[in-house]
């Protein structure tokens, strides 16, 4: 019978040529279109085509109310299946809670979630021909982050703007910029955008349809609060240098912000000596919620014998990032997804923001520029030091040491198990967890010098590093306000000279050539000046 349907898989132009056609058929084909339309008719009557069963699926929450959700559904095989009408990601769609599906008789495997707030369900369903079956499922909470004033953000979305509120809805996410223009695509080149870009929904939801991403040979810089495009759709892949659209979205709008997408690009000392990043993405796409992305793209290389596989992308991205801190440039941690280009859901790689009343936009913004905020993909890592926030300020006298208690609640659904405390970028001391899902305790951190310190927390997923991180705490005794270490300022001085010596073998004009290098020049004048006044080794 699997012969007989490959037949009948011909295209109809062949099967069935129309009347009049000048398609010449020898006697022995139309014998053959004779036959086969006739086993056609019969295929029903022979059961060949076995009927399709019925699912329902109804996810509600403690209260017996329909909730938003992601399901994964895959068959036998590992296929992922889709109901039509809803947004739907390489292995996932979202539905409002209720979704019947038709599907081909078998067995299914299901994973249900809604966010890291959320429990995660797992089941089995096994579905007989021509039958209909209920799914009921009940997504519980395992933490109520709004109620204590968190709210989610996810800076990097490349979803349809149709489907933004349903995906956020299902997420349970707060704040979520959409790329509607980039180096490739600009949504808004023949209709004007809506005024104003920015939406509210749902009491507590914010999504802004005019974010834009200008990614090329040195790396992805994000925009958020331009009313227009940058014109960036026919930058060359080096030329002109991404500071020069950075500096014109400062004229735009002073309070643009600009978004280091990974702290690995080539360009990123180049960005971060201009004084233009506003945010650093360390939670970021290449940690997916099934694996990671295992090299560094187009930025620059780990040691994989030191970093390996597969996590050590991971690692990479916190070491570079703890070298920014180093060298005193006080940038909050970001993070973003790639969702509609990488395979991550809307909001796996989010980041938590602290408001004191309810949330409203622009608070947020402030509150991540403050660096009131933890990143994460799974674990929630709720940190004070002596009553502070992330991003606090401790000052004390010089000579003076001064003691810090640091506090933590950690709700996890993976294994985790151990908090550290990283103190100018080496882990400082280790508490070690025990299995519930909420941890709470404290530990201590002294400072005799200038510094800096936050909380991490990594998980035991073998394949994707995931993980989460709280925002700097930063401390100032004396006059000596910040801490600058001339290894890390190095460690961004052979950066940039190795960025000039590929520059250097690309093929662009002389003119171009002057303009990227003066670029580059700057910014190793930057980082050597900082290397020179280094306070710290």
């Amino acid at each position: 019978m699997s012969e007989l349907k490959l037949l009948l898989g011909l295209p109809r132009r062949l099967r069935d040529p129309p009347a009049g056609s000048f398609i010449q058929v020898s006697p022995i084909m139309r014998t053959f279109f004779l036959l086969t339309g006739f086993l056609a008719g019969l295929l029903p009557l022979l059961g060949a085509d076995e009927p399709l069963a019925a699912l329902k699926l109804e996810i509600t929450d403690a209260r017996g109310n329909a909730l938003p959700c992601r399901v994964h559904l895959l068959d036998g095989a590992g296929k992922s299946h889709q109901p039509p009408g809803l947004p739907f990601w390489r292995d996932h769609f979202v539905c409002t809670g209720r979704v019947a599906l038709k599907l081909p008789p078998g067995t299914y495997t299901y994973e249900i979630e809604r966010g890291p707030e959320h429990e995660r369900r797992q089941g089995k369903i096994d579905l007989k021909a021509g039958a209909e079956q209920t799914a009921k499922v009940q997504l519980g909470r395992v933490a109520d982050l709004a109620a204590g004033g968190w709210y989610s953000g996810d800076l990097h979305v490349h979803r349809p703007v149709k489907d933004i509120e349903l995906l956020m809805q299902a997420e349970d996410l707060n704040i979520a910029p959409v790329i509607t223009w980039w180096n490739t695509r600009n949504e808004w080149a023949k209709d004007a955008p809506p005024r104003p870009t920015l939406m509210k929904f749902d009491r507590n939801r914010y999504y802004d349809v005019m974010a834009g991403e200008d990614e090329r040979g040195g790396g992805a810089l994000l925009f958020f609060h331009l009313e227009v495009p940058l014109a960036i759709t026919q930058a060359k892949r080096e030329h002109p240098s991404a500071l020069r659209f950075v500096e014109q979205a400062r004229r735009l709008n002073p309070n643009v912000w600009i978004d280091l997408e990974k702290p690995f690009w080539w360009d990123a000392p180049a960005w971060l000596a201009s004084g233009h990043v506003n945010s650093i993405g360390i939670a970021n796409n290449h940690m997916c919620r099934s694996q990671m992305y295992l090299n560094e793209a187009w930025g620059r290389p780990r040691d994989e014998r030191r970093l390996p596989n597969p996590l050590g992308n991971g690692h990479w991205t916190q070491e570079i990032y703890y070298h920014v801190l180093n060298c005193g440039l006080r940038i909050p941690p970001s993070a973003g997804s790639a969702s509609g280009v990488l395979p991550n859901p809307v909001g796996y790689n989010r980041v938590y923001v602290q408001l004191e009343g309810p949330l409203e936009y622009e608070p947020w913004w402030a509150g991540l520029k403050a660096g009131r905020s933890f990143v994460s993909n799974g674990p929630l890592l709720l940190s004070k030091a002596n009553g502070h926030l992330p991003g606090h300020v401790f000052r004390g006298e010089a000579g003076k040491p001064l003691a810090i208690k640091v506090e933590f609640t950690l709700t996890s659904q993976d294994a985790t198990p151990k908090l550290e405390l990283i103190k100018n970028g080496q882990i400082e001391s280790t508490v070690v967890l025990g299995k519930e899902t909420t941890r709470q305790g404290s530990t201590h951190i002294e400072f005799r010098e200038s510094g800096w310190f936050l909380v991490r927390a990594l998980t035991d997923a073998p394949n994707t590093f995931r993980f989460a991180s709280t925002a700097p705490f930063y401390v100032e005794l004396g006059e000596q306000n910040q801490r600058i270490s001339k290894r890390s300022a190095r460690f961004f001085v052979d950066w940039v000279s190795e960025r000039i010596a590929r520059l250097e073998k690309t093929e662009l004009t002389p003119g171009e050539r002057r303009e990227v290098l003066e670029t580059q020049e700057k910014a190793k004048h930057f980082w050597q000046e900082l290397a020179d006044k280094a306070t710290a080794e």
